[in-house]
């Protein structure tokens, strides 16, 4: 099993920033990318980011890029992400999700854990 501990959510003004931080523990050998997804009231959850473990390689939604960074510490089996720029519409639960698998990083039905997520609220 794998556990997933978020953290650094809050309320922030409009083109304020913050850092998410989650924390992987228990069974983290062989996972092959980690995932931040968001869920607003009513909405679905959606992709946000996701960085794979080993390589690197970086992918964001259209609705974050050039405002959101993700990025991780293999050594301390963590990942985070930078929120800049923040707008109304970002405000939701942010979730990270680790997987064991290739396929569509985007897909959040092929995240195996999830965290308890945190939330991020934007005031205009």
């Amino acid at each position: 099993q794998v556990q997933l501990v978020e953290s650094g959510g809050g309320l922030v003004q409009a083109g304020g920033s913050l850092r998410l931080s989650c924390a992987a523990s228990g069974r983290t050998f062989g996972i092959y990318a980690m995932g931040w997804f968001r869920q607003a009231p009513g909405k679905e959850r959606e992709f946000v980011a996701a960085i794979t473990w080993s390589g690197g390689g970086l992918y964001y939604s259209d609705s974050v890029k050039g405002r959101f960074t993700i990025s991780r510490d293999n050594a301390k089996n963590t990942v985070y992400l930078q929120l800049n720029s923040l707008k109304p519409e970002d405000t939701a639960v942010y979730y990270c999700a680790a997987r064991f698998s290739t396929g569509i990083i985007t897909n959040r039905n092929e995240y195996q854990h999830w965290g308890q997520g945190t939330q991020v609220t934007v005031s205009s």
